[in-house]
């Protein structure tokens, strides 16, 4: 059972820094993409970042400059770091990586429990 564990969450204020962690686990599988979304009660879920294998990365127009998307191929794990927060960042964030299983032909989207960050004006 494939499974992404999400940390680094929390609360900071306005300007600061926070890095999230989403390490994925529970079997043999080739991870395609890996990437953030995040989601504020009452609105959609709106896409923040996401990295491929082969390194290319991509940015939502509201984090663009002030977030970096990383990962760590070896160990299944993706980072966000947030720099230069804003209030308005404040939302729960969801990682999400596009995996195939070994001895699957298709990949499958899977998402974590969610992390909250709080950034206080």
């Amino acid at each position: 059972q494939v499974q992404l564990v999400e940390s680094g969450g929390g609360e900071v204020q306005a300007g600061g820094s926070l890095r999230l962690s989403c390490t994925a686990s529970g079997g043999d599988f080739s991870i395609n993409a890996m990437g953030w979304y995040r989601q504020t009660p009452g609105k959609q879920r709106e896409f923040v970042a996401t990295a491929v294998r082969g390194g290319s990365t991509n940015y939502g127009d509201s984090v663009k400059g002030r977030f970096t998307i990383s990962r760590d191929n070896a160990n299944g794990t993706a980072y966000l770091q947030m720099n230069s927060l804003k209030p308005e960042d404040t939302a729960v964030y969801y990682c999400a990586a596009d995996i195939r299983r070994n001895g699957v032909i298709y990949s499958t989207t899977y998402w974590g429990q969610g992390t909250q960050v709080t950034v206080s004006s």
